[in-house]
């Protein structure tokens, strides 16, 4: 190897400090920069000449080094642990916060609760049957109807509103999939095209990545990636992204309340997510917000394990009519003050639901019966034993009580799964970030390691520009 050849190995390890210092510095600079992993310049020494040169001196050393990669530092199996997380904190976060939505609405325990409006109604009853003859008490006593029968309404329309909300946020997060969807196959195009040009493009990398996970909370979805460093990306095991193609999916089926619970007559139907070129091809989600969300939107069923919302009006609509045949039965075989017969207390509209169509039929007190026939104007035994249906072991109160004791439980427990499912999350996004965060202690020792070889690789580079002076300018002159 010629003198000169010294210069060259010192030149190359001035250039591969300088990148490495130029990663670091990136590094640094995106420390705080949401979804960045950080990089690292890999050297590589350069091997020595294999054939040595005729008229030079083979001391057997290398010919310096350089930057083999630039490589990014994620961990594919740390990655993978947070999609599935996320995807499972979000199906469950989802089912939490419409329990805790449909438990707000309830509102129970509480002086404004339908528990306390029955209990104020069936006493109200018990003070007519006490005072027949007393209009004010029976004025009371229906007012007293009329809150019960404007709660039960208010709380089937809190359940309605909820699940157009639903509906509306759920067509809303697909949509953003979509969008999602169209961003990474663009970005796989991207990251192709400088790939093969031979450059790096993990910025892009960091961006799709941060948009996959992002799609893993809403529809669960999972990745795979190809040779070429493309991912596609796979809802249900169909292929949402397939490199640079994607896919759409589309919202479908019931769109009203009414459809949904089968008011009609019919049975419910269910809101549904499928592929927009294949309509009748449902996604098939298994995880994600938007998951979370069609299981709130569920029709009924046999069971009662439906949908969270259509199940609350189910039980809401049997309320009001247990409430309805439980007071009319009594109240139409009584007799007014004038002797007339009582006939139904309640009544329901046609064509609505039963929580909504429910209405008082009586409007005047003295429409108001609670005596027996034959017992005399002031009797008040069918009074007496409508009041008790609030104590009865299968009354309105005690179905009413077993919802919200139900829903309260299941409240609960859906807020306990969905705090352990978040914490799991936690867990993987914090073992993702010790993986793939920049460290701006490391990065610096990093530099300052750059730093020194670059300053050793000048001074090769100085003592060589020197040796080589004196060989060129001062060789021979001795004695002259």
């Amino acid at each position: 190897m010629s003198t000169f050849s010294g210069l060259g190995t010192a030149l190359s390890s001035l250039i591969a400090q300088r990148q490495a210092l130029d990663v670091a510095g990136q590094n640094i600079a995106n420390a705080n920069t949401v979804g960045y992993t950080r990089q690292r310049a890999t050297l590589a020494a350069l091997p020595s000449a294999t054939v040595p040169s005729m008229f030079s001196t083979y001391d057997g050393s290398g010919q310096g080094t350089r930057v083999s990669s630039i490589d990014r530092l994620a961990d594919a199996f740390l990655d993978a642990s947070v999609r599935t997380q996320t995807s499972g904190a979000s199906y469950l976060a989802a089912r939490a916060e419409a329990y805790t939505t449909l438990e707000t609405n309830v509102g129970e325990p509480a002086t404004t609760g339908l528990a306390n409006q029955l209990s104020s109604f069936w006493g109200a009853w018990d003070d007519v049957a006490k005072t027949a003859d007393k209009g004010a008490a029976k004025a009371v006593l229906l007012e007293g109807a009329a809150a019960v029968v404007d709660r039960i309404g208010t709380l089937y329309t809190a359940a309605q509103t909820q699940w157009t909300h639903a509906r509306t946020t759920t067509v809303a997060l697909v949509d953003q999939v979509n969008t999602a969807a169209a961003s990474i196959a663009d970005l796989n195009g991207r990251i192709q095209q400088i790939t093969n040009s031979g450059g790096t493009a993990h910025e892009l990398a960091d961006q799709r990545d941060l948009l996959v996970t992002s799609m893993s909370g809403l529809v669960g979805a999972s990745v795979s990636v190809r040779p070429d460093g493309q991912v596609d990306v796979l809802v249900g095991g169909n292929y949402l992204v397939s490199g640079n193609r994607p896919s759409a999916l589309a919202v479908t089926g019931a769109a009203s309340f009414a459809q949904a619970t089968g008011d009609a007559g019919a049975p419910g139907q269910p809101v549904t997510v499928v592929w927009a070129d294949h309509p009748t091809r449902a996604a098939g989600l298994d995880g994600g917000r938007v998951a979370g969300l069609l299981s709130v939107l569920a029709p009924t069923d046999a069971k009662g394990t439906g949908g969270i919302l259509t199940e609350a009006a189910a039980r809401y609509d049997a309320l009001a009519t247990t409430i309805a045949e439980k007071v009319n039965t009594l109240h139409s075989g009584a007799v007014t003050v004038s002797g007339a017969p009582g006939g139904d207390f309640f009544a329901f509209t046609a064509g609505r639901p039963a929580a909504l169509g429910l209405t008082v039929a009586v409007t005047d007190p003295s429409g108001v019966a609670v005596g027996a026939p034959g017992r005399g104007a002031l009797d008040g035994s069918i009074g007496d034993a409508i009041s008790r249906l609030g104590t009865a072991a299968d009354g309105p109160d005690a179905a009413w009580s077993t919802t919200v004791v139900e829903l309260g439980v299941r409240t609960a427990s859906a807020a306990s799964r969905a705090k352990v499912a978040e914490s799991a999350r936690s867990t993987a996004v914090g073992q993702q970030l010790a993986q793939a965060s920049v460290d701006t202690d490391e990065e610096t020792v990093n530099m300052l390691a750059s730093q020194r070889a670059y300053e050793g690789a000048a001074r090769v580079l100085t003592a060589i520009d020197e040796m080589l002076d004196t060989l060129i300018n001062r060789t021979g002159l001795v004695g002259r």
